[in-house]
């Protein structure tokens, strides 16, 4: 095998460690970007040197940014004192798509985990309950999945914010917006019903 044979073979083993990317698709992108060389496969290096360079954790919630403190923490119109409590970074983006969302979050980096050996201290908790303190936090949003993983850290940061003078919520779960009652999930139809509100 040559030098550049082996090269491409290395960035297609890279590309198939991702999520969502087996072998094959991996194989497939890398002749893609090979064919658009000029297009995309240079840019793509180029912007991935720069991330590589540059990308930090937010010292104060855990985002994703390119300074010490990101452009959400630093947004002073954000300080509603609502903060969103998000398992990690992916879900904080999710939700700042929907743009619902005009006060602050911070990122657990995980839930807690028995199996897993991930107790409060591997996770950003101790961090959560000394923001609330500081921050003058009014109400903790707790985004986690609805797993038992989820539910279990959410239950866990609920009793540690208790008698902090905080009001603690959860998002809704139940049926989606143009969500069919037929391809639910036992689980989701019984979460609905029990959330359900005055028509």
């Amino acid at each position: 095998m040559s030098d550049a044979t082996r090269d491409i073979e290395t960035l297609i083993e890279m590309m198939a460690r991702l999520p969502g990317l087996g072998p094959r698709s991996a194989r497939r992108a890398v002749l893609h970007l090979i064919k658009k060389r000029e297009l995309l496969l240079t840019p793509l290096a180029d912007a991935m040197h720069v991330v590589a360079a540059t990308a930090r954790e937010c010292a104060r919630c855990g985002n994703i940014g390119t300074t010490e403190i990101c452009d959400i923490c630093r947004d002073e119109r954000r300080a509603t004192g609502e903060l969103c409590v998000v398992e990690d970074v992916a879900d904080l983006w999710a939700m700042e798509r929907g743009q619902a969302f005009k006060g602050r979050y911070h990122v657990l980096g995980g839930t807690l985990s028995a199996l897993d050996a991930i107790g409060p201290d591997e996770l950003r908790i101790p961090r959560l309950v000394q923001r609330v303190k500081d921050e003058g936090i009014t109400e903790v949003i707790l985004a986690l999945n609805a797993t038992v993983d989820g539910q279990t850290t959410a239950h866990y940061i609920a009793d540690q914010l208790e008698g902090a003078g905080v009001r603690v919520t959860s998002l809704a779960q139940g049926v989606p917006i143009g969500g069919e009652l037929d391809y639910l999930d036992d689980g989701t139809i019984s979460a609905a019903l029990k959330a359900r509100k005055s028509f």
